[in-house]
């Protein structure tokens, strides 16, 4: 089987993946990136392996090699590409193609009523219901918004983002979580990790963290990232008088951020639903941080079951937010169960090696003519179509 991937470009969500698919099947796996990665992100450290991948392809250093590759694979997994220019070629032909997508609608679903965009949604999705074209759905909300266009009935699979997953002795991974006060008492360490931008709402770790201070509770709050709300956030920390609690980090490498997850008691995921994804949440859970994160992200349906392996709020709600984050700051055994069983989640299900070999699985029945999918609730199951409105409801389930 020759299996290429097309995106924009890679990065170090992706690359582990992408490292079990060479290692199945070398050089029939290709990865062809179609862009030069945004300066902010080869600045977070996100290109630092791109020269030691054998398996990437650049398509605007090698146009011929990488169009020839699309039309001659077996089977292409498309995604991350608004230039659809790209597949169309293969999509008419009627060669096997498996898209990759996050939500269509992430500033909400009446979007979809637009006539113009219907119109676009059905050329690129809508005229291949029928056709060998497949949907991994990088996220909980993304079936639902594709149902909207009446797009892969039938044939939209679970699908993520899967981040380097290591695997701890626990007790050597809590020790390092063990932080104590000046008096000698257990301090709790909370992290929150990110872009400093409305939509992922900073300010709510912030305000946390008044409230734990309030309570009179020991804690320190890293904020490890940057953008346009920096200033603001530092506002807030000085009107609250935090400035011994509360301490920013700036962007991070990637190694870095998972050095401050090792080390945290409580990591706080506070975006709405223009996140479509959060790789972030896969490296907290796999670091066995307690995980108090909104319904909205479009990974929290799918990672993590409330009061079984993290807790879930309502999207935007702070006061539900904020006694959550309470009570985990009041009660460092429940962070240590809801840890364990986040890690777990990571090291038996949503991992690298398990999506790629289901994902290899998949396409191997493709072949052969037959639909092949997962039961569980892990990666490469039939998609649940979640509306975003039902989501809070299904996490709590």
């Amino acid at each position: 089987m020759k299996l290429t991937v097309v995106s924009n470009y890679i990065n170090h969500h992706q690359i582990p993946v992408a490292r079990e698919l060479y290692d199945k099947l070398k050089d029939d796996y290709v990865f062809i990136q179609t862009e030069p990665m945004e300066e902010e992100r080869v600045k977070m450290g996100w290109a630092s392996e791109l020269d030691k991948l054998p398996f990437l392809k650049l398509y605007y250093k090698e146009p011929e090699v990488c169009s020839q590759l699309i039309m001659e694979s077996d089977i292409v997994i498309f995604g991350g590409v608004e230039d659809e220019a790209y597949i169309q070629p293969r999509l008419q032909a009627g060669k096997i193609v498996i898209r990759m997508s996050e939500r269509l609608y992430k500033e909400g679903q009446w979007k979809s009523i637009s006539p113009r965009g219907r119109k676009k949604k059905y050329e690129d999705h809508g005229q291949y219901r029928d056709a060998s074209v497949y949907l991994l759905c990088c996220g909980a909300y993304v079936a639902s918004d594709f149902e909207l266009i009446h797009a892969y009935p039938d044939k939209k699979f679970t699908w993520g983002y899967f981040p380097k997953v290591y695997e701890y002795d626990l007790k050597t991974l809590f020790f390092k979580k063990l932080h104590l006060d000046k008096s000698g008492k257990k301090s709790i360490r909370l992290l929150w990790a990110g872009r400093f931008i409305d939509w992922k709402h900073p300010e709510y770790a912030v305000k946390a963290a008044r409230d734990l201070k309030k309570k009179g509770i020991s804690f320190q709050l890293d904020m490890v990232g940057g953008g346009d709300m920096e200033e603001y956030l530092k506002k807030l920390v000085a009107k609250y008088h935090l400035e011994e609690e509360v301490i920013f980090h700036g962007f991070q490498p990637p190694q870095n951020v998972r050095r401050y997850m090792e080390e945290t008691d409580i990591f706080l995921f506070t975006s709405d639903y223009q996140e479509g994804w959060g790789a972030v949440l896969n490296e907290a859970m796999n670091s066995a941080c307690a995980v108090v994160a909104g319904h909205g992200i479009g990974a929290t349906p799918y990672l993590v079951r409330h009061e079984v392996n993290g807790l879930v709020y309502k999207n935007k709600c702070y006061r539900e937010f904020r006694e959550q984050v309470l009570a985990l700051a009041a009660n460092p055994e429940l962070c240590k169960k809801l840890g364990i069983k986040a890690y777990e989640t990571m090291v038996t299900t949503w991992n690298p090696k398990e999506a790629a070999k289901r994902l290899y699985a998949f396409c191997e029945g493709l072949m052969q003519g037959e639909l092949i999918c997962q039961s569980d609730d892990g990666p490469m199951g039939k998609a649940p179509d979640i509306a975003p409105c039902k989501g809070y409801q299904y996490v709590r389930r």
